[in-house]
């Protein structure tokens, strides 16, 4: 339930200092969501042995598996977010994100990794829209991309703390317990998943205790929503709805309710995605990549199919503003390479220079750690400094810039026989493809209307999973398996910058047009 405003009374930088407060714990959720995500790829060497899987089987576990599910659910779970408490929708999914992460210490091959894999999708799929949407009500425009910047550094927290985390215990792990006197036959890289699940379970309740917001606090009485004290009514009605419009095969009879032409549309759409799955299958094989995201492109596509006809105005701000599309797309394309980067580069490091885990761990992924966490705060902080109040074109021109400067390191990374010039790179590469990420996140929430920022926002989410992290990983891996070369199979995937550019352009023009 929402609560209304209590009187301001002790602030810091113009903002209730309740509301650095939630900032924080919010940030210590996501930093737990990202160690839960990233564990597999410290723990990569060791999984692959013991489960029998190639590069392109590892990607599809780190991003197939979880991303087309965490698109798949984020969109309906956006909307819930958008009528429902958030702090208690939040709690949730971190409940279930952090069980499916200890039960990815009991997988035994690799079905069961993936079927956990896709819970812990399911349950993260939570965390984007809810927290977005609080740190939107906590803190007003002029703060807002800092404080969601702030947030998104628990990106590169937590993916750097779970390299430490999954070497330290699977390594100790291993240590104290060899083969054949293991408790419960468990491996170091299985202990390490039920080590840092299994912790969510708490924090989930310290979640609960956040205040909830009222909803556009900060808005103009002119905008599109006032503030409201309570959640909609209906509330599970309609997210059992909204389910139904994403969800196969649940998306055939929601367009069946809107009568015989929205049915013929939605199967066509899924006959020929049928057929390019197939295709692809025959082409480069590995089904369950292309199986799963054709459901993934097939949801995707009977959701938005359905709010066109049930939701014509968020429609047209999440799908047919250029801004919000052009935007969306771009970051989606950022992410592809930065996915990758963050599956395949750590076995990247200890495959081509030999380095060891615990090197890894401490030198690149401390290092990419800190470069992303400061990053991406950098770059909300630049484009709050040089949007002011409304132009916000500018935000997105600082995201043009740092995805530019990224290259340079990031070229040099891929180029380079000697480990030490390759460490020396990751922090700067991190920084600057951070604060794109961050420039991109701080813009979004400020183009788009406050009744729908949860819902753009999961659609915003989408696109940098279901191109960046469906996509980005397996192309990598599969480059890499191709080629035998994990070095062409992170510089394969730089093809997308050109395009990731005019994305982002577009978006820039159409803000600049608005604007004046």
């Amino acid at each position: 339930m929402e609560i209304a405003d209590k009187p301001a009374t002790k602030q810091w930088l113009g903002v209730e200092r309740y509301s650095w407060y939630a900032l924080f714990v919010l940030v210590i959720v996501y930093v737990i969501n990202f160690v839960d995500r990233q564990l597999l790829t410290i723990l990569a060497v060791d999984i692959k042995r013991d489960l029998g899987i190639s590069d392109a089987q590892f990607g599809f576990l780190y991003g197939t598996a979880f991303g087309v599910f965490y698109a798949l659910f984020g969109i309906p779970l956006g909307k819930l977010a958008d009528r429902t408490s958030r702090t208690r929708l939040l709690a949730i999914g971190l409940t279930l994100w952090s069980t499916m992460t200890a039960f990815s210490g009991l997988s035994r091959g690799f079905w069961q990794l993936g079927a956990a894999r896709i819970g812990v999708g399911v349950g993260e799929a939570t965390a984007g829209p809810c927290s977005y949407s609080l740190l939107s009500d906590y803190f007003p425009a002029h703060r807002r991309a800092t404080a969601i910047a702030i947030f998104s550094s628990g990106i590169y927290m937590g993916g750097g703390l779970s390299l430490y985390l999954g070497t330290a215990i699977a390594g100790g792990w291993n240590a104290s317990f060899p083969i054949g006197v293991r408790p419960f036959g468990l491996a170091g890289w299985q202990a390490a998943f039920l080590a840092v699940g299994l912790p969510g379970l708490l924090i989930a309740l310290w979640v609960r205790t956040l205040r909830e917001p009222i909803r556009g606090r900060f808005e103009a009485p002119s905008t599109d929503v006032k503030p409201v004290a309570a959640p909609q009514p209906a509330t599970w009605g309609a997210f059992a709805r909204d389910l139904g419009a994403i969800v196969p095969p649940f998306t055939m009879l929601a367009a069946a309710r809107r009568g015989g032409r929205a049915l013929l549309g939605n199967l066509l759409v899924m006959a020929g995605l049928g057929l390019v799955a197939f295709a692809l299958t025959a082409w480069l094989g590995d089904p369950a990549q292309w199986i799963a995201l054709g459901i993934g492109f097939y949801a995707i596509t009977s959701w938005a199919m359905a709010l066109r006809h049930d939701d014509p105005a968020a429609f047209r701000v999440i799908w047919a503003t250029p801004s919000v599309v052009g935007l969306s797309l771009g970051n989606g394309l950022v992410c592809v390479i930065t996915y990758a980067a963050a599956a395949f580069g750590p076995l990247y490091a200890m495959r081509t220079f030999n380095a060891s885990p615990g090197t890894v761990a401490l030198i690149v992924g401390g290092s990419a750690a800190a470069g992303g966490a400061l990053g991406v705060i950098t770059g909300g902080a630049l484009g709050d400094r040089f949007a002011g109040q409304s132009h916000h074109s500018r935000r997105i021109t600082v995201v043009i810039v740092a995805l530019l400067l990224a290259q340079i390191p990031n070229s040099l990374m891929l180029m380079t026989n000697s480990f030490t010039l390759y460490s020396v790179c990751v922090f700067p590469m991190w920084f600057l493809a951070s604060a794109a990420i961050g420039g991109a996140s701080g813009t979004i929430v400020n183009i788009v209307p406050a009744s729908t920022r949860a819902t753009a926002t999961a659609s915003f989410l989408l696109f940098a999973t279901i191109i960046g992290l469906a996509l980005g990983p397996y192309a990598a891996g599969k480059i890499s398996s191709s080629f035998g070369s994990l070095r062409i199979g992170l510089a394969g995937i730089l093809v997308v910058v050109p395009f990731a550019l005019a994305a982002l352009e577009i978006a820039r023009r159409d803000l600049v047009r608005r604007e004046a």
